[in-house]
């Protein structure tokens, strides 16, 4: 989340150019001669004010754009997606409809036992129904078990 805002915000040639000017040069001329010359770097993103703060990744040069964007995408990810996405599975109506057949397994089961009747009947469709071919129309066809 956080590269993603950070990547929104400055992409890879913008950051570049800002390095790359961000950096102020000064000269500091100690004796008259122009090659004894120091040059130091100074960076102008660091502030006086909050010298030990430590960005969350957000926002590097801004300390309430960075606090922000941290507590909202904690807050998204936490509350919204784990909180409430839990929440909601926990509870959702049963989709595959398990429970319903299995309710109506132990009421067919409890059927069949009032009736006398086996629980799992071998023939479950009445053989007088099945039509199957006669001895002359399989003598050609290979069977394999």
């Amino acid at each position: 989340m956080a590269a993603l805002i950070k990547l929104g915000q400055m992409p890879v040639v913008q950051r570049c150019v800002w390095n790359h000017f961000n950096k102020v040069t000064r000269s500091i001329s100690t004796s008259k001669k122009n090659s004894d010359t120091a040059t130091t770097t100074v960076d102008s993103s660091s502030s006086t004010e909050d010298k030990n703060w430590v960005s969350y990744g957000f926002d590097y040069y801004d300390k309430n754009e960075d606090t922000s964007a941290h507590n909202a995408s904690f807050f998204f990810s936490v509350t919204l997606c784990l909180v409430f996405g839990s929440f909601a599975f926990a509870y959702a109506p049963d989709v595959h409809r398990r429970d319903w057949t299995q309710r109506e397994a132990y009421l067919e089961l409890r059927r069949r036992e009032k009736a006398g009747l086996p629980l799992i009947d071998p023939n479950y469709i009445d053989p007088k129904k099945v039509k199957l071919p006669s001895e002359s129309e399989l003598a050609d066809v290979e069977i394999i078990i």
